[in-house]
């Protein structure tokens, strides 16, 4: 005999009947600590609303929506899918597909190519309203950190660090750069890279540095604190980005994935100063390296 009732979509003991989607774990290659990950959830610095990292099929990083969206409301050329822990800047032949979240941040401007995603960017305007009235979110501009109007052109809010040889953006400002270690509590820990019984780098002038077949920028130099006059171990303190408390446990886990991201002049061009920070807003100031260029 058949049943006249529909199936539920919970069973008898209240739990949904329905299996969760599978989720492809993936290592990503340049994380010091090697954590499974797939789509590192996070905030936007600039307005407040969640986000996915995910790795491109080139190893960059690209921010993603955390929602999937109906075709017929993204532009051919704005999809994006993601398959195995990669994302893919196309579409995968189905009816839905993601959307990097630059194209909705209400932080920026419209891009007029896709006037349809309107009422998705009122509604992340609105929650970043209601976070900024709730005191959880404060939008990073240079009203914000109380910079004289002319020091906006020079506070470094994702500066480039020099480490290891290699150049990397960071995702805070050098002073608050956070220690991604586990605590006892299983939180993550709060203190700061940057100690203040740490050895320190400093600030420089450096040449923009481009890669064979790419296009000059306007501006030949570029300020970069440079780690390199700091001890080995040290540097791989930093690039592991633990605490002098944490790097002396090598036991204790990482709760997240370190922030740093490979410099590269054509993406991240607009992270590039030019002039160096204000003496009295650089980090490490009466370190052990000495300090180059001028202010």
């Amino acid at each position: 005999m058949c049943s006249l009732h529909p199936p539920s979509a919970r069973r008898w003991d209240g739990s949904y009947a329905c299996t969760p989607q599978r989720r492809t774990l993936r290592v990503a290659p340049e994380s010091a600590n090697r954590l499974l990950r797939c789509g590192q959830s996070a905030r936007c610095r600039e307005c407040g609303n969640p986000i996915e990292w995910y790795l491109c099929s080139d190893e960059r990083l690209v921010r993603l929506h955390p929602q999937e969206l109906p075709v017929a409301h993204v532009p051919e050329s704005r999809r994006w899918h993601v398959s195995s822990g990669v994302a893919h800047p196309s579409g995968d032949g189905s009816n839905w597909c993601r959307l990097a979240h630059a194209l909705l941040c209400p932080a920026r401007p419209a891009p007029p190519s896709a006037p349809q995603l309107s009422a998705l960017r009122r509604s992340l305007a609105l929650r970043t309203r209601r976070l900024v009235d709730a005191g959880v979110f404060a939008p990073s501009a240079a009203s914000s950190n109380g910079l004289a109007p002319g020091e906006t052109a020079c506070r470094q809010t994702r500066p480039i660090v020099q480490l290891l040889y290699l150049l990397y953006l960071a995702s805070h400002h050098v002073d608050d750069i956070q220690c991604v270690s586990q605590t006892r509590r299983r939180v993550r820990c709060t203190a700061k890279v940057l100690g203040s019984d740490t050895l320190t780098g400093f600030w420089t002038l450096m040449p923009v540095n481009m890669h064979s077949g790419q296009l000059a920028l306007p501006s030949g130099v570029m300020a970069v604190y440079s780690l390199s006059a700091l001890p080995y171990q040290e540097q791989l303190r930093w690039r592991a980005q633990r605490c002098t408390q944490h790097a002396n446990t090598p036991t204790a886990g990482d709760l997240t994935v370190a922030d740093w991201e490979l410099f590269d002049p054509l993406r991240h061009h607009e992270h590039i100063r030019t002039r160096l920070p204000p003496r009295g807003r650089r980090p490490g100031l009466g370190g052990q390296a000495p300090r180059r260029g001028r202010s």
